[in-house]
């Protein structure tokens, strides 16, 4: 696996990567090498998605997942280079949300403005206690460009996603809970060994399966309901041919795991 300068990849388990943002030291703020490594990394995963079948997506240190952009390096851009960098940043959002294998983040703290951006390209996020989101892009005269004025209404409904946007105000964690957009709440110390477990129980069922539900459902929700239930059946018609499909319904009735080999 390839070393990048801002990011740790990891395969932590059978089938699952690891991904770490990894600049501590300045709450993981995403510099301009960080948006290169990602928008390698998730390249990567769309090229070759058979190579894994659930990525972990976390944050280095206990304080911070991702405080944004890193505002230090962006003072004193021009536009043009304010406008280069951020189309990085654009490439590499389309990328991990194009990312047909299942992703789950591990919010571990502060995840704010392109931060929860990145977490909310996760098909699920996990968050630490102490986790704390916000859109802060509006309090600085700019907005989020990073999917966060489209993700985060899916997740949480327009009107509240308005408020957030509006506003830039943090919310907490258990706030994120009610609102629909974190699934569960962990303790720091388990928060990664509970997302990695869950990946395990993605990555046991069949790859196929996986990376097709997610899809449907994507693309469902961007179209009527008549479309989507034929986008669906068409998805669902992809796996009746596949060793999988066999290979389930004989440990079904042999009473044994299935064995899928994602073909």
């Amino acid at each position: 696996m390839k070393t990048f300068e801002t990011v740790i990849v990891e395969f932590a388990q059978d089938h699952t990567v690891l991904v770490t943002l990894n600049r501590p030291e300045v709450a993981n703020a995403m510099n301009t090498q960080m948006g290169l490594d990602l928008l390698e990394i998730f390249e990567g995963f769309c090229i070759a998605p058979k190579k894994q079948r659930c990525i972990v997506l976390t944050g280095a240190g206990g304080k911070a997942f991702c405080a944004g952009g890193d505002l230090k390096q962006r003072n004193g851009m021009t536009d043009e280079m304010w406008q280069d960098q951020h189309l990085i940043f654009e490439r590499m959002i389309r990328a991990a949300m194009g990312c047909p294998v299942p992703i789950v983040a591990a919010v571990n703290g502060a995840a704010y403005a392109g931060g929860l951006e990145i977490s909310l390209c996760a098909d699920f996020i996990y968050a630490a206690e102490h986790a704390r989101f916000a859109l802060t892009e509006v309090t600085l005269g700019i907005m989020p460009g990073a999917g966060g004025t489209q993700n985060l209404p899916r997740a949480v409904g327009a009107r509240r996603a308005k408020e957030i946007l509006l506003t830039g105000r943090p919310f907490n964690a258990q706030q994120a809970l009610d609102w629909g957009m974190v699934n569960r709440i962990c303790k720091a110390d388990t928060l990664v060994a509970e997302a990695l477990e869950t990946a395990a129980v993605i990555a046991g069922n069949a790859p196929i399966s996986t990376r097709q539900i997610k899809q449907s459902v994507n693309m469902g929700l961007n179209t009527d309901l008549q479309t989507a239930m034929m986008f669906e059946i068409e998805a669902y018609n992809r796996l009746v041919p596949t060793d999988d499909r066999r290979e389930g319904i004989r440990a079904f009735n042999e009473k044994r795991k299935p064995a899928f080999k994602g073909c």
